[in-house]
């Protein structure tokens, strides 16, 4: 009699084990799944902020420090992406987001820019980005809520870091990007000192390779 309960403990615990482990595979390929798609919406962005500037840079260009704000932070945004760190990934990519609105709101002045299909088309591609990357930031964050709170509590915690699951990182804005941008208007131009448009037509390098899923740290 003892032999088989001894046996029914035996069988109980490797389906827990069993279920546990499926349980948390199928938790983390979620997670890792929801950031493929953030790093989709990454690269669009990145692709299209190069043809931005282009455009914008005959009709502001007294506007350097503006777009060069906006170069800078793209070519940061995508050597943080290199890393697979969420937290330095969602920083520059928050300090790029800031230097997009700066160069939108100082793109208001120059009327010019909104007769010219490739600045409106390039602007609304880039709103419907931002849009998708907040959807997807809600929909990764909330997968890495689940799995975080899977290896956090028992009795899963005892066997999860045994099994070699760690915990995923979230990725979010900071107060710097929920905090409205400074933009100075003092110092811009009269319409008639505008710079004629550029005789060549928009265009941009790709961006650099993708940032791939973000580690388990």
């Amino acid at each position: 009699m003892g032999t088989w309960i001894v046996l029914a403990i035996v069988i109980l615990v490797v389906l827990w084990l069993v279920f546990t482990y499926n349980g948390l595979i199928a938790a983390r390929n979620r997670t890792q799944e929801a950031w493929s798609e953030i790093d989709v919406e990454l690269k669009r962005r990145h692709d299209l902020i190069p043809n931005l500037v282009n455009t914008v840079a005959g009709y502001m260009g007294h506007e350097r420090g503006t777009l060069e704000a906006v170069t800078n932070a793209r070519a940061n945004a995508v050597a943080a992406g290199a890393t697979g760190d969420p937290a330095k990934i969602g920083q520059a990519e928050n300090m790029l987001s800031q230097s997009l609105r700066s160069l939108f709101a100082v793109s208001e002045n120059y009327p010019e820019l909104k007769a010219i299909s490739a600045f409106t088309n390039l602007q609304e591609n880039l709103t419907a980005t931002e849009d998708k990357l907040e959807f997807s930031r809600r929909f990764y964050n909330g997968n890495v809520r689940d799995y975080n709170i899977k290896l956090q509590t028992l009795p899963t915690s005892l066997i999860a870091g045994v099994l070699g699951f760690k915990p995923f990182g979230f990725f979010q804005a900071d107060e710097g990007d929920r905090a409205v941008p400074q933009v100075n208007f003092g110092n811009m131009p009269a319409p008639g000192s505008l710079p004629p448009p550029p005789a060549a037509g928009p265009g941009g390098p790709p961006a650099p390779g993708s940032a791939g899923p973000p580690p388990q740290s």
